[in-house]
């Protein structure tokens, strides 16, 4: 059966079935990502994430490919790039966090970069605070890769505190900022249904994907800050839906993707949104 899932969605829901919350041990989501790889949603997926705490050789990760998240610090992420290699995984790229928020993210990216021109075969990704010394950051990695380095800024979008949600105008500022820069950007946290939703247990508000989908859209054509945040703000899908079908035959601009533990989860909402066609010609 041929992939149903237009350009538009390719790519962009990494299966994070093995990072926290989730209670899968390794083996576990790795075969349960190897199903999802060969079901007609495959094109989807990006890459299968594993914390560099579990990469081994031992891993049955062989074929796959795969992105190392740092939970042991930046200086560990080569180590377990190698080990999930010897595993026979196809290592794409590592992600980790330059700093806290609040703290200058400076040296922590300086690390990164170091790696970035240690490994070129890599895709590189800052995971930047939103708070103090971000513009400043974007900067120096925009400056790397116009040198040839393949970094890229990562950003999270929620959590369990109020203060990691930024407002449609805070992101749309982010969104902007990266199109100025020409930087491609992932998320992290925050974006998990379509459409941007208030959680009735923790009150949070957080982001949706086809928001986000739609906006960086609105912004790589040029769109003020004002107009991204009108588009990240929707909560209804009409505004939406129509956008996302009239670009789903072409190539997403920006944004690289997001991590979910079940990837099935946003398929599902595509499909009853009409802009995934669920698997039937």
């Amino acid at each position: 059966m041929s992939t149903l899932v237009p350009p538009l969605f390719a790519g962009l829901v990494d299966d994070a079935s093995v990072l926290a919350p989730s209670t899968l041990d390794a083996d576990e989501a790795v075969a349960a990502h190897r199903e999802k790889r060969s079901a007609w949603f495959a094109d989807l997926l990006g890459v299968f994430l594993i914390p560099a705490s579990l990469a081994d050789p031992g891993v049955p990760a062989e074929g796959l490919p795969v992105g190392v998240v740092s939970d042991t610090g930046i200086a560990a992420l080569p180590a377990a790039a190698a080990e999930l290699r010897d595993a026979g995984a196809v290592v794409r790229q590592v992600e980790a966090a330059v700093a806290r928020r609040g703290e200058d993210p400076q040296p922590g990216l300086a690390d990164l970069r170091g790696l970035a021109a240690d490994q070129p075969d890599l895709d590189v990704y800052a995971e930047i605070p939103l708070s103090w010394g971000l513009l400043a950051a974007l900067d120096v990695v925009a400056e790397a890769r116009t040198g040839g380095s393949r970094i890229a800024p990562k950003f999270r979008i929620g959590g369990l505190a109020a203060e990691l949600f930024p407002t449609p105008v805070e992101l749309a500022a982010v969104i902007c900022a990266c199109r100025d820069r020409e930087l491609p950007f992932k998320l992290a946290s925050g974006t998990r249904h379509a459409l941007r939703h208030t959680d009735p247990e923790t009150g949070f508000t957080h982001h949706g994907f086809l928001n986000v989908l739609v906006a960086t859209g609105v912004a790589g054509d040029g769109g003020e800050v004002a107009e991204v945040a009108e588009v990240l703000a929707a909560t209804h899908p009409l505004p939406l839906v129509e956008p996302a079908r009239v670009q789903r035959d072409g190539a997403r601009r920006l944004w690289v993707g997001f991590g979910t533990p079940d990837p099935r989860e946003p398929l599902t909402e595509l499909v009853r949104l009409g802009l995934i066609n669920g698997g039937y010609e």
